[in-house]
């Protein structure tokens, strides 16, 4: 029997292949995480190594591994603060290129580099794209001091907004997860954020609260791979 490639894991790979039209010799490039930031991880590796020359920020420990293994340079934000351009995927896109990102727990990585580069470009496939965000959990990244304290005021924002949606300890192997820069993650499942900027400022107010995985005014571009083709959209 052949073996054959999941319709997603295709789409993933055929967004991942088109952002790399994007990517110019000479650029300093924010290198995303997830499974279709790893598919242009590879894809970017078979570039430089064939003259593609790149110095890229990695926006997680694990993308770091993979990039190095690909033989892509890697520097720092504290060496290069000024990035062209960082490629990344997400969880959910709006139509205004609002995102929900953070899935797999780099959400406050990723956004320093997102918000330290010129252009952002969301790779990702079909069923990422949707009318409103909210399906997806929201990831609230928290310092562990304080943790109750702080779980306690985000449930009162929230309300006080009139969201409601249940929140959960993010768990690995039955103890907290612990994110690349040592903290917690909560997920708040809304089903619907009606309005994703006023909930990003209320979050953003919360002393406790590190980051959150609502990405506003960051996406510049989104590449969405479908079972017909790859289609750019722009804000």
């Amino acid at each position: 029997m052949l073996d054959t490639v999941p319709a997603d894991d295709d789409m993933r790979r055929r967004a991942a292949a088109a952002a790399l039209d994007d990517v110019k010799p000479g650029m300093k490039l924010g290198i995303g995480s997830g499974r279709t930031a790893e598919h242009f991880v590879r894809l970017l590796g078979e570039r430089v190594r064939t003259g593609l020359a790149i110095v890229g920020v990695p926006t997680s420990e694990r993308t770091a591994q993979l990039a190095r293994a690909e033989g892509i340079s890697l520097t720092t934000l504290d060496e290069e603060p000024e990035l062209d351009l960082v490629v990344d995927g997400a969880d959910e896109i709006d139509r205004e290129l609002r995102l929900i990102k953070g899935g797999g727990g780099a959400l406050l990585r990723e956004k320093i580099i997102a918000t330290a580069a010129r252009r952002m470009i969301v790779i990702a496939e079909a069923a990422k794209l949707v009318d409103a965000l909210g399906a997806f959990p929201l990831p609230v990244e928290i310092i562990p001091f304080g943790a109750a304290a702080t779980r306690r005021a985000v449930e009162h924002a929230v309300a006080n907004i009139g969201l409601a949606g249940a929140m959960t300890l993010r768990e690995r192997d039955g103890r907290p997860f612990i994110t690349d820069s040592g903290n917690h993650i909560v997920d708040i499942s809304f089903g619907r954020i009606p309005d994703p900027d006023r909930l990003a400022r209320e979050l953003d107010a919360i002393p406790g609260v590190v980051e959150h995985g609502l990405f506003i005014d960051l996406a510049t571009a989104a590449v969405v791979a479908d079972d017909n083709g790859v289609k750019r959209l722009t804000r």
